[in-house]
């Protein structure tokens, strides 16, 4: 006789979620993101001063009720002046990690995949390129071409397109020997369908953290620019003109340098926070 056989609700395995939730350190590194993302968009409307607008005769003037983060050298106030630079510091920088990994990426991709001579000189020029210091040729292109907010960001994209494109292309010559990809060409898959469908959607989470790191170096790089002097230009200003403007003054009045400084780390260490807790099954697809 056969022995009856029941099951509990405790005996079915529980069906595992979806694998996109983010822990905690995540949340708090994608809240700080969203939230300079949302004062870059809407600063220059809550700013209770116009940015270049002189609204203290006492220059590096305390914190007081009427001026949170104290004023500045010309005794503008400093946290107008930071909700506006938020603009042009997270948008210039922006603009340029998606162009910088965009570009990249494609060109990475397509250089895995075709090989050849196409691969071989175009690696070498972009080699070649890479091999200049940073912020050498952001200084250069900057002093002879002018600094204007187009300039910066294509300076910036050519500073950190060939670093994606390396990045991208060593990923993608990877996936390209594997039996997928090989059954897929034997099929006579063409190099657009192997690019799109097969080669990027398995390097995706290596290639967000790659555009969350270049992206805290393109601010880093844009700050040090803006340090010394060939940022963003006066009267507006980004959060490193901030520092370099009142730097001399920074044993009169400190609030000016700090509030710009915490504004920089804050944005970098918390991209840097998000990208490192990306969920599973975007940070490895294997799973």
């Amino acid at each position: 006789m056969m022995a009856e056989v029941t099951t509990t609700t405790e005996d079915v395995p529980k069906r595992k979620g979806p694998g996109y939730r983010f822990n905690w350190v995540g949340r708090i590194g994608l809240a700080i993101i969203l939230f300079w993302a949302i004062v870059a968009v809407v600063g220059p409307w809550l700013a209770p001063h116009p940015p270049g607008e002189i609204v203290d005769w006492d220059y590096f003037g305390p914190i007081t009720g009427d001026f949170w983060m104290g004023t500045d050298y010309l005794g503008r106030d400093i946290f107008s002046r930071i909700l506006m630079g938020a603009r042009y510091t997270v948008g210039i920088a922006l603009a340029a990690v998606t162009l910088a990994c965009t570009l990249g990426v494609i060109l990475g991709m397509v250089a895995a995949v075709a090989g050849g001579w196409f691969d071989m000189i175009l690696s070498r020029l972009l080699d070649a390129f890479n091999g200049i210091p940073s912020l050498l040729f952001g200084l250069v292109v900057v002093a002879a071409v002018g600094s204007s907010i187009p300039v910066l960001i294509l300076t910036l994209t050519a500073i950190y397109m060939p670093g994606s494109y390396r990045f991208a292309r060593a990923l993608a010559v990877n996936v390209n020997t594997m039996d997928f990809v090989t059954v897929a060409r034997a099929r006579g898959e063409s190099t657009p369908y192997l690019i799109l469908r097969e080669i990027f959607p398995n390097i995706l989470g290596p290639v967000l953290a790659d555009l969350g790191l270049r992206f805290v170096f393109i601010v880093l790089v844009l700050s040090g620019l803006s340090f010394l002097g060939l940022g963003v230009q006066p009267p507006n200003a980004d959060w490193g003109a901030l520092v370099r403007e009142n730097i001399e003054g920074l044993s009169l009045g400190a609030p000016a340098v700090i509030f710009p400084s915490i504004a920089i780390a804050s944005l970098t260490i918390s991209v840097n926070m998000f990208i490192d807790n990306l969920p599973t099954k975007i940070r490895d697809r294997s799973e």
